[in-house]
């Protein structure tokens, strides 16, 4: 069965064939909208989730049974970014404008982004009663996603500018993304050699990029690192039940935030059970 981005290649390719270079251009503009359009469309129902309590991983199982709308691109989180998505959907909606036509959808689809792509920033100030002068924030994930060192348009990129615009001190890590980022924000921020020493001292951790390490890590030494055990996750890496049992204030996308424990022992037993590394 051929993959379904290699299908849409061969549809252009056919268009281009037979003189249809506009519908070429087009398909490939159109494909990634649309999937840029349910990115912001599954934020948009997460943050009506945090509103009304309910949870939207419950909501994203629940409308992937539906083998109309299947199961891809349906993550909430901190908003896309990439060379394809961003660029394709202002091309997308330039090309209507050029030709007198009101694309609203997609004003809908980039304004969305643009809003979440500055939530975990804003987050991180409430918590802080609007002032993080001289907090320490640690960033795991720098890329704009998983498994490249590709930094463009990188909701991570938006989330530091906004706390360093605030007066916080960031420092990141990232497996593949850090001289990238390094030749953006120069010595602006502190890069670390490692996820856990990102975190010491630091006041909070930010996840911004689901990569696979970030996953099942050591949370016992999370927690002893880190000068509170407060994590913002951004890409939903972990269990709100399980983060609340194991003493963090945890918040993530979408989803509702429990009251940590705070009994030391019971703290111990849930991180022994649920806070090893993979």
């Amino acid at each position: 069965m051929k993959q379904k981005g290699l299908a849409v290649a061969d549809g252009i390719l056919v268009a281009a064939e037979v003189g249809q270079e506009r519908s070429a251009e087009m398909i490939k503009y159109a494909a990634n909208s649309i999937l840029a359009t349910r990115i912001s469309f599954m934020n948009e129902i997460a943050n009506l989730c945090e509103k009304v309590g309910a949870n939207v991983d419950k909501v994203r199982l629940g409308i992937s049974k539906d083998h109309r709308i299947g199961r891809h691109f349906l993550y909430a989180g901190i908003g896309f970014g990439g060379s394809c998505f961003p660029k394709d959907v202002q091309a997308l909606h330039r090309t209507g404008r050029q030709n007198n036509y009101d694309f609203q959808i997609l004003d809908s689809v980039l304004q969305v982004n643009d809003q979440q792509r500055e939530l975990l920033a804003e987050r991180v100030i409430d918590y802080f009663d609007g002032d993080v002068t001289g907090k320490k924030v640690a960033i795991w994930g720098l890329s704009f996603k998983p498994n490249t060192d590709d930094i463009r348009e990188a909701p991570s990129h938006v989330i530091i500018r906004t706390l360093l615009d605030a007066g916080a001190e960031i420092v990141g890590y990232d497996p593949e993304a850090i001289d990238t980022t390094r030749r953006v924000f120069g010595d602006a921020i502190d890069y670390a050699d490692d996820m856990y020493s990102a975190l010491n001292g630091a006041d909070v951790l930010v996840i911004c990029t689901e990569w696979n390490a970030f996953r099942r890590p050591d949370l016992a030494d999370v927690r002893d690192r880190l000068a509170e055990p407060v994590i913002f996750d951004g890409r939903n890496v972990f269990d709100p039940k399980r983060m609340a049992e194991m003493g963090f204030i945890y918040s993530s996308i979408g989803r509702p935030s429990l009251p940590p424990e705070n009994d030391e022992a019971a703290i111990e037993t849930a991180l022994s059970e649920n806070g090893q590394p993979a």
